[in-house]
């Protein structure tokens, strides 16, 4: 199954101080699922020690 691409709107994140792209919890709230990617902003509850929401 293929996920839907959500393009990036104002406030869905801000550039850290090394430049990489940090998406912000109103992104993930938008995406509608977590990666399993240990986000910083994950409003899923994703756990990367525990691999576990």
């Amino acid at each position: 199954m293929m996920k839907k691409i959500i393009p990036p709107e104002e406030g869905d994140f801000y550039l850290s101080k090394e430049g990489y792209r940090v998406f912000t919890q109103q992104y993930h709230l938008k995406r509608g699922y977590c990666c399993e990617s240990g986000c910083r902003h994950c409003p899923y509850g994703f756990d990367p020690k525990t691999n576990r929401q």
